[in-house]
């Protein structure tokens, strides 16, 4: 199973990035920046605004990875899919809703709130902004980060309709008392596959499994090592 590795896009505590752009890779520990509408979507966005910071969190590393791509700009539904890992998904979201529930015997629970209580609802939204028209799924990490997005990102397309999957970790700090798991650093990330590249771009490197996941034929462990071997081919 081949993909090319087409896009990739970031918010981290080290701020915002792109594949293509100036500018190593880092997804360090940290506080993670806010994320403005106006670094995301170039036009006003009240939509963009009343999302949950998960949400808004993974929608604008999806944005910037299209972006990447060349593929931000639709005209039609397109056939790609979305595949995101997370640790804690959104909790943060769900205890802020329960709070307004707990409240006056639960009449003042918060409609807005209750939208975004599903870790997948920003899998919908990018999808209705970008005319995603494959399937969309939120995993529970708990290997390597992002290597079973990526597998399984790699077998939709080996099987299945989709031209595209983008794929990718989404993880705000972890709400008290939790602790994220070691290594799990606040942020996102994904990576857009395709089968054959469609956005005009040269591709940042071809992504395949056999025994284990591997860039033009080097092991990567992860997604963050597969960006940064991406992002160290895109420098030459």
């Amino acid at each position: 199973m081949k993909a090319f590795v087409t896009g990739i896009g970031w918010v981290s505590a080290a701020g915002p990035g792109r594949g293509r752009a100036k500018g190593a890779f880092a997804m360090p520990a940290g506080v993670l920046p806010e994320i403005s509408r106006k670094e995301v979507f170039a036009a006003p966005d009240r939509r963009f605004g009343r999302l949950d910071p998960f949400s808004r969190l993974g929608l604008a590393a999806i944005a910037f990875a299209l972006r990447d791509a060349g593929l931000e700009e639709w005209d039609s539904k397109r056939p790609f899919g979305l595949l995101a890992e997370s640790a804690c998904g959104c909790l943060a979201t769900d205890g802020a809703y329960f709070d307004t529930v707990l409240e006056e015997g639960g009449s003042l629970a918060s409609p807005h709130l209750f939208a975004y209580t599903l870790p997948n609802t920003f899998l919908g939204e990018a999808a209705i902004r970008f005319g995603l028209s494959g399937g969309g799924l939120v995993l529970s990490g708990a290997g390597p980060r992002g290597s079973e997005a990526l597998t399984m990102a790699l077998e939709n397309l080996e099987w299945g309709d989709e031209k595209g999957v983008l794929a990718g970790i989404c993880d705000l700090e972890a709400p008290p008392p939790l602790e994220a798991p070691e290594g799990a650093a606040p942020g996102a990330l994904f990576v857009v596959l395709e089968r054959e590249p469609a956005g005009g771009l040269a591709p940042l490197g071809e992504l395949s499994i056999a025994e284990g996941l591997a860039l033009d034929g080097c092991p990567v462990a992860d997604l963050p090592s597969l960006v940064r071997a991406c992002h160290k081919n895109s420098r030459g």
